[in-house]
C-alpha cells in the first residue's frame, strides 16, 4: 500500500459551536468519548499516513499539547487564519512530497477508511485531485444540495444550483499548482476550479457513513452514527 503525506485541518474558530468553543477549539470536541482530531488521527494511523502535519490557529496551544506526546508536526498559523489553501501552502515543506491526503478534523466516519478508499483508486497518470463524496442523503449534518456533478469516469465538474455530491473532507492533491495563487488567504475551491477546467479533478462515493459535526446538534447525530455501526 502507498503511505502518502497527511494534512490535517485544525485551525478553524469553530465559530458555528457557539459557546462549545468558547474556551477550546473545535478538535478537542468530544464525541463518543474521544476529541474529534482523535477519530481522524486514529483514520490516518490506520492509513499508514507519514508524516501527518497539523495546521493550528484558534487556541491552537491547546491541540499542540494534546498531540505532543504523538509523532505528528504541527503547522502554527499564529497571525494569520490561511484557510485551506494558504494553510496548506505554507505547510508544503513539512509535507515533504506530493501528492498529499487532506482530512478535516470535523467529522467522524463509519466503514472503509476514507484515505484508504483514495489510496486504492489514485490514478496519477489521470488525476491532480481525487475527492471523497457523497450523495446528499447520506451526508448527516450537511445542509445543502451538494457541491460536485460526477461523469461516469469520476471526472467532476460544479453542481452550480443542481442536486450535487458533498465533499465529505477528504482527498489527495497534487500541490505543484498551489504556487500559482497570488493571494495569501485562500480556499482549496479555487485550486479545485482551475483542475476541473483542465479535466483532471476527480471523484470518489464513500462506501460508508459520515456525519459533520460543525454545529453542536451533529454531536448527537454523530455519536448515533458511531453506535449503529458498532451495533
Amino acid at each position: 500500500m502507498r503511505s502518502f503525506p497527511l494534512m490535517l485541518f485544525a485551525a478553524g474558530k469553530g465559530t458555528r459551536m457557539g459557546a462549545l468553543t468558547a474556551n477550546r477549539p473545535k478538535p478537542l470536541i468530544e464525541v463518543a468519548g474521544k476529541p474529534l482530531i482523535d477519530h481522524a488521527l486514529t483514520i490516518a494511523v490506520a492509513a499508514q499516513a507519514q508524516p501527518i502535519v497539523v495546521n493550528t490557529h484558534y487556541l491552537g496551544g491547546q491541540i499542540t499539547a494534546h498531540l505532543a506526546h504523538l509523532p505528528v508536526v504541527i503547522s502554527a498559523e499564529d497571525g494569520l487564519l490561511l484557510e485551506t489553501g494558504g494553510g496548506l501552502r505554507k505547510a508544503l515543506p513539512l509535507l515533504q512530497s506530493s501528492p498529499v491526503m487532506t482530512l478535516n478534523s470535523d467529522a467522524v466516519w463509519t466503514g472503509q477508511n476514507p484515505l484508504l478508499q483514495l489510496s486504492q483508486y489514485w490514478d496519477e497518470e489521470r488525476m491532480d485531485a481525487l475527492l471523497l463524496l457523497a450523495p446528499p442523503g447520506k451526508a448527516l449534518g450537511h445542509t445543502g444540495q451538494g457541491d460536485f456533478l460526477m461523469d461516469d469516469q469520476g471526472r467532476l465538474s460544479r453542481a452550480r444550483g443542481a442536486p450535487g455530491l458533498v465533499y465529505l473532507g477528504a482527498q489527495i492533491l497534487q500541490t505543484g499548482r498551489l504556487a500559482e495563487v497570488p493571494e495569501q488567504v485562500f480556499s482549496l475551491n479555487l485550486l479545485w476550479d482551475r483542475l476541473i477546467a483542465t479535466g483532471r479533478a476527480f471523484g470518489l462515493v464513500h462506501q460508508g457513513g459520515w456525519c459533520d459535526v460543525g454545529r453542536p446538534e451533529g454531536i448527537a447525530e454523530a455519536e448515533a452514527l458511531l453506535a449503529g455501526a458498532a451495533t
